[in-house]
């Protein structure tokens, strides 16, 4: 194994400890597992995401609450946001 560095948010390390927890293995770990599933999908076909972001176009027209949506359209589309 190669000893890497990252540096992570408060949430992250939050998150990675429960999981790791729930998991009963180390947050090294975890965060192996996770680097290895969003390789495997960064050459995935994405169709489905094309096609769930299509399913949005203009479910937030007229909404006063949405006025942030370009600097946090990800928290939209993951529906962390309404």
């Amino acid at each position: 194994m190669v000893r890497t560095q990252v540096q992570l948010t408060r949430q992250q390390v939050a998150r990675l400890k429960r999981s790791a927890a729930a998991q009963g293995v180390s947050m090294a770990e975890v965060v192996r597992r996770l680097v290895d599933q969003g390789l495997r999908e960064e050459g995935a076909d994405r169709t489905h995401l094309y096609s769930r972001a299509a399913a949005l176009v203009g479910a937030l027209k007229d909404r006063h609450s949405a006025r942030d949506l370009s600097a946090e359209h990800d928290a939209y589309l993951a529906g962390e946001r309404e």
